[in-house]
């Protein structure tokens, strides 16, 4: 979680929207004054700033002769949750943005529970980012390659916010002295060479009195100037318990300084809470106490946010209310320094009237422990389950509106998302694609939240499939390939925990699929046998089928046709006896293809001509010319090259009688390559003319 901004104004809830609180019965206190200017610059931190501007020219310790080393120069913010180290790796972002013009990639390696996310998952959200995307099932050393070297030939900083630990730094450096990595952690990062740390401790008394005044307005800080010097003591100079105190007393605007500092002292402090960590606690309780209650429900509840990303439609989901209830309360938040506003300029603009399109916002990593044990202490766990549950509802609704939205006017899906509250409905395809690639990150781990939940009955599964047929309406089975990869393996993990063996058959399928796509052919093998095994035990034929002929194909890429021809006959045996007449012809001619690269041409001519009888009887031309080129095929292995050109020539004539415009130029190119190779080379050039004329009309 990223921590406070210190240096963004906010502006007050009804300045904002044009209302006044007496018009909304039940919102949160009226602020004084309206849009407030942001601080110039940030308080308090000009000699840290300067610090880190001057460690980034100066010579690495891993050099001999003053130039620069291979890797990317690492610096490191160190400090509290809630010192403003956030704010002041932004702020030296702002200052070095002309020194770096490919731009800042940003990463929060700490997730919504508050444990590690993963290089796994950083790596791909960078990647993707970078519009780069590494093989769906790549390892972690894999990633972190596919990283460093997307940055080796950039002028990019990479920001990684609340790191836990070097180890989870030091694989995403690149190899790029053009780049620069920040990163902000509680402490230090032992084993990554050549690294100085700037440690943030509290802001002194007059930027602490300039933060609160920002954000209380600077009338009554200027009449008790004393009393303000003594709130930012008291608040140990932190700059996220000023902004918390500072805001309450914006929103009072009939109570002085003294009546804040006389609040602050009056909360009461757990007995086991370290002294450190007192100002925080008193100014987030403050605060929390003053929220109506269905607002601090909300804030307790946004916890749960997948990803930690609250928007009005999660906020509405978690507090059982409207859309644009929420949205007024997390607008409010935001005044009162509960929230951080994200912003939406990473992709192609969505229309702003689009009502499932809202401001997206985090809660600041300091504030989340606190909104966390709140959460536990007032809530039943049934209570948390029945948000939660509604919250991943809403998601598949809006999953479902958005892959119709991706869909023909006019078509089923798109009638049925007509019939959407209008709150769920996207307005074009751009902005259904928009919200996808925004919440890319939050849709996965509410997938992922679904699953650990093990709970919610079938809604695990139909948030996965929704997500799925999104990303492959919007994006592609090849684009999406890295994020289906996710979600067949969460599939599997429901498919085992249950037990759900056709569920089990289908996600192996599919991750042996994408495996073999990736070329891990023998991971491949293992989903695949394992697939196998499950449909065998709920008599699933038709994944039966899958695995059988997808283990042959797999054992063909690996050139061991014996095994090919053996799995493929196996699925034969299948589909005769279930009488899937098309189906077995197919296989007859794979059994042929495979034995004649194996050198048993005798048995894979039987085969080809077995292929060629069921095709005829079935009338199908595309399936004869398959059936004669496969018998090509094996003529080629023989060496009998009349032989095979006879073939292909037979082949063609069916192509063309099936109008397969593709299959016609294959052969024709391959019958030029054979005519070359048997000494006609004018005869070649005709049919390698006619081919290409061919495929020319047909990309025409």
């Amino acid at each position: 979680m990223t921590d406070q901004v210190v240096g963004g104004g906010h502006r007050a809830p009804e300045a904002a929207r044009g209302s006044t609180a007496a018009d909304r019965p039940g919102t949160l206190p009226r602020q004084d004054g309206a849009t407030r200017s942001a601080l110039p610059g940030f308080a308090g931190r000009r000699h840290e700033l300067k610090a880190l501007r001057t460690d980034i020219r100066r010579a690495g310790l891993d050099t001999l002769t003053g130039r620069r080393g291979a890797r990317s120069r690492v610096l490191l913010i160190a400090g509290r949750p809630g010192s403003g180290r956030t704010t002041l790796a932004e702020a030296l972002l702002r200052e070095t943005a002309d020194e770096y013009p490919d731009g800042v990639l940003r990463a929060v390696l700490t997730g919504r529970d508050g444990a590690p996310v993963g290089l796994d998952r950083t790596a791909r959200d960078l990647l993707a980012a970078l519009g780069t995307d590494a093989p769906p099932g790549a390892d972690e050393d894999e990633l972190a390659e596919a990283v460093r070297t997307a940055l080796a030939d950039r002028r990019t900083v990479l920001l990684l916010d609340d790191a836990p630990g070097a180890e989870d730094v030091e694989p995403l450096i690149p190899d790029a002295p053009d780049c620069l990595v920040v990163v902000v952690s509680q402490g230090p990062l032992t084993g990554i060479s050549d690294v100085r740390p700037c440690v943030l401790g509290g802001l002194d008394t007059a930027a602490a009195v300039e933060v609160l005044c920002h954000y209380a307005g600077p009338t009554r800080v200027t009449v008790d100037p004393r009393t303000a010097e003594a709130v930012a003591q008291e608040s140990g100079g932190q700059p996220a318990a000023l902004i918390l105190a500072g805001a309450w007393l914006a929103a009072r605007p009939k109570l002085s300084v003294a009546d804040l500092r006389q609040a602050l002292l009056a909360v009461p402090l757990p007995p086991d809470l370290p002294a450190g960590a007192h100002p925080l606690h008193r100014a987030f309780r403050l605060t929390y106490d003053a929220l109506p209650q269905a607002a601090a429900r909300i804030l307790r509840l946004a916890t749960l946010a997948p990803d930690g990303l609250v928007d009005p439609h999660t906020a509405a989901a978690l507090g059982g209310c409207t859309v644009p209830a929420a949205a007024t309360v997390l607008h409010d938040f935001v005044a009162l320094g509960l929230l951080r506003p994200l912003s939406e300029d990473d992709g192609p603009a969505a229309p702003p009237a689009d009502a499932a399109i809202g401001p997206r916002y985090r809660l600041p990593g300091c504030l989340v422990p606190l909104s966390r044990d709140l959460l536990r202490e007032q809530e039943r766990p049934a209570d948390v389950q029945l948000a939660r549950a509604r919250m991943l509802e809403r998601t598949v609704r809006l999953l479902q509106s958005c892959r119709a939205a991706a869909e023909p006017e006019g078509s089923p899906s798109r009638r049925k998302a007509g019939e959407l509250p209008r709150s769920l409905r996207f307005g074009s395809r751009a902005a259904a694609a928009h919200w996808l690639r925004t919440r890319r990150g939050a849709l996965l781990d509410a997938a992922r939240m679904a699953v650990e939940d093990g709970q919610l009955d079938t809604l695990d599964r139909r948030l996965i499939s929704a997500l799925t047929r999104a990303l492959l309406a919007h994006h592609g089975p090849e684009r999406a390939a890295p994020d289906l990869y996710t979600l067949h393996a969460l599939v599997l993990r429901v498919a085992e925990r249950r037990p759900l063996p056709r569920e089990r058959a289908a996600a192996l399928l599919n991750l042996g699929d994408l495996d073999a796509g990736a070329d891990r052919k023998e991971q491949a093998l293992t989903r695949y046998r394992g697939a196998l095994e499950a449909a065998r035990s709920v008599k699933d034929p038709v994944a039966t089928g899958r695995a059988l002929e997808s283990l042959g194909d797999t054992y063909g890429e690996l050139g061991d046709w014996v095994r090919a021809a053996d799995w493929y006959g196996r699925a034969l045996e299948l589909r005769l006896g279930r009488g899937e007449r098309a189906d077995a012809a197919r296989l007859h001619a794979r059994i042929g293809a495979a034995h004649g690269a194996a050198g048993r041409y005798e048995q894979a001519l039987k085969d080809c001509r077995a292929a060629a009888r069921a095709f005829r009887r079935l009338g199908d031309s595309a399936g004869q010319a398959r059936a004669a080129e496969a018998t090509a095929g094996v003529h080629e292995h023989a060496g009998e090259l009349d032989a095979a050109l006879r073939s292909r020539l037979e082949a063609l004539d069916f192509a063309r009688a099936a109008n397969d415009t593709l299959l016609e130029v294959r052969l024709q190119l391959r019958i030029a390559e054979i005519l070359d190779r048997l000494g006609d080379p004018a005869a070649a050039r005709l049919h390698r003319a006619a081919g290409e004329r061919r495929q020319r009309e047909a990309l025409d």
